[in-house]
């Protein structure tokens, strides 16, 4: 770990000082050099999740897919947005504009004698050993990710954004960066706040950030898998996963009524879980079936009141507006 480490932080070193730094000094913005060299190590991670997506995953989808690639449009769009969140370009909006706010934040409530909590310093001996506190502040952001998914689902205006998400029927392992970009921002706002209040190390944050990334791409993957009885128990899925991307399941809940009929409860739904499907196993939202569904959401299959078929927009452009639409009651 100690050399996989010192090998990252002299590329992280040489991305810097031979691409941004120079380009930082041309744009006149010396005084961010330390964001800059931040952000170099999110374009190095970036890269190396790009390099595994495509060397890895991408021969795992050709050999085991659970449908044919028809929709090849669908997918290049979801490309855009992968390039965009993986190689820094959304993570540069959030340096000029949401880490500033969150810095002044706390800086001026540690002035005021307000200190964080330090997760590592809880059992002095133990949770101190980086990898054990790393392993820590992964359990803990994930639990906090998953009541973020649940809010997505259950709070109707938060749904009007994340549906977009939901809205591809062609799920592959470039899907899980495609989102309304307001619905990433409060996300990342309310993740950014709590490795405030946790006081997790920025080389910790990355590296979490890092991992639940890769794996979300692989859960998103068009590809016929799942762990077994007691892996599904342990690390999520695409086989999970694709079960709550499904149409009637992922986002409803089937109730049964007086008669024996059944009736169909929103918001509701299954497998909200982003690493881990302990969280659903104890909130009772989990399901294990064998099964892999058509994805998508119902209102893109059955027509509205007004007898129309909602239209999530094509390509990057059109879904962020239509995003906004939704959000305002017009979409």
């Amino acid at each position: 770990m100690q050399w996989l480490g010192n090998g990252f932080d002299g590329v992280q070193q040489w991305l810097f000082e031979t691409v941004l730094q120079p380009l930082m000094f041309a744009m006149g913005l010396a005084s961010l050099l330390e964001n800059g060299y931040e952000a170099a190590g999110w374009l190095l991670v970036g890269l190396l999740q790009l390099l595994v997506i495509v060397a890895l995953i991408g021969p795992m989808q050709r050999l085991w897919p659970v449908e044919p690639l028809s929709d090849r449009a669908s997918v290049r769009t979801d490309i855009l947005y992968t390039l965009i969140h993986r190689l820094g370009l959304f993570r540069l909006a959030l340096f000029f504009t949401l880490d500033p706010l969150v810095d002044s934040l706390f800086g001026a409530l540690r002035v005021a004698g307000v200190s964080s909590l330090q997760l590592d310093g809880l059992w002095p001996g133990v949770t101190d050993i980086p990898w054990v506190s790393w392993l820590l502040y992964l359990v803990v952001f994930d639990f906090v990710d998953y009541w973020i998914h649940r809010g997505q689902h259950q709070i109707p205006w938060w749904w009007c954004l994340h549906s977009l998400h939901h809205a591809q029927r062609q799920m592959t392992m470039w899907s899980d960066n495609r989102n309304h970009l307001l619905d990433d921002l409060l996300r990342d706002a309310i993740l950014v706040v709590v490795a405030q209040l946790i006081g997790v190390a920025p080389g910790q944050f990355i590296a979490i950030v890092a991992l639940t990334q890769l794996s979300e791409s692989f859960q998103h993957a068009n590809l016929r898998l799942w762990f077994g009885r007691w892996g599904e128990r342990l690390w999520i899925s695409p086989r999970f996963h694709r079960l709550h991307h499904g149409i009637g399941i992922g986002h409803e809940t089937i109730k049964p009524i007086a008669g024996g009929a059944a009736q169909r409860v929103l918001p509701g739904g299954h497998n909200f879980g982003v690493l881990l499907p302990w969280w659903d196993m104890l909130m009772g939202s989990a399901n294990f079936e064998l099964r892999y569904d058509p994805t998508g959401v119902r209102d893109q299959i059955e027509p509205g009141p007004d007898g129309q078929l909602r239209d999530y927009g094509q390509g990057f452009c059109a879904q962020q507006w239509r995003g906004v639409l939704r959000l305002l009651g017009r979409a």
